[in-house]
């Protein structure tokens, strides 16, 4: 049987601990108990570990041996803030999928009140990625930031960016990732609905991001952040 991974909230050493809501789901809905095992991620690695205390707020383990997981390749996903209920089935499918970090990022079409209120929410959206990174058995739960301005996004570094352009008509998703197959960390743009604005795409160029398409299709914003991440991480893992 396999068994359930956790990520630990505390390390130390050969121990680890779920505390608060964590570990209360853990104690109370599957009745864990003394001498348990489990797949513990401690955010480097996956060891197993065994359940030595239990109570309603924290579930203590002691860590045994390492267990092996397939590298792969780190995909930074820069999510241009759309609808929160489509921008979190976005978050929860693109961690399912192995996404390292999302960036949610403001830009020029990203409605007002959606902007204003993101900095409310990047919790919630941390908790979901956890949650989802527990149910696919992530070695890790992808970092989620702060929302920062489009510019900032743009500036970010890496060996491999990508903006994911619905005004792109010569060069394919697919046909830039076969052209750089050694890339070991990739960073993909993706707009809000309504796309990008012109001088974005302008700001996006001179930064030497390398702008590709899904092909011909018009995806609506969460549809286009899970297959782009799909293609990558097939194309390059």
């Amino acid at each position: 049987m396999t068994r359930r991974r956790w990520i630990a909230d505390e390390v130390s050493g050969t121990h680890a601990a779920l505390v608060g809501a964590h570990a209360e789901h853990l104690s109370r809905v599957l009745r864990a108990r003394v001498g348990q095992e489990f797949d513990i991620t401690t955010g480097s690695e996956v060891r197993r570990g065994r359940v030595t205390a239990v109570s309603q707020s924290r579930v203590e383990f002691e860590l045994g041996d390492k267990i092996a997981g397939p590298p792969a390749v780190q995909v930074t996903l820069v999510l241009s803030i759309f609808k929160f209920d489509r921008m979190e089935w976005a978050i929860e499918k693109c961690t399912e999928l192995g996404v390292s970090r999302i960036v949610p990022a403001i830009a020029r079409r990203t409605e007002a009140h959606l902007a204003t209120a993101s900095t409310k929410r990047v919790e919630r959206w941390r908790r979901i990625a956890l949650q989802s990174a527990e149910q696919s058995r992530r070695a890790s739960t992808p970092a989620i930031s702060d929302p920062v301005k489009l510019k900032d996004a743009a500036a970010l570094p890496g060996s491999l960016r990508i903006l994911l352009s619905e005004v792109e008509t010569e060069m394919k998703l697919s046909g830039v990732l076969q052209a750089h197959a050694d890339a070991g960390d990739v960073i993909l743009a993706l707009g809000p609905e309504g796309g990008w604005a012109d001088e974005e795409l302008r700001m996006f160029q001179e930064a030497g991001w390398i702008s590709a398409s899904l092909g011909s299709t018009i995806l609506r914003a969460e549809t286009a952040a899970v297959a782009a991440t799909a293609i990558i991480l097939s194309e390059l893992s």
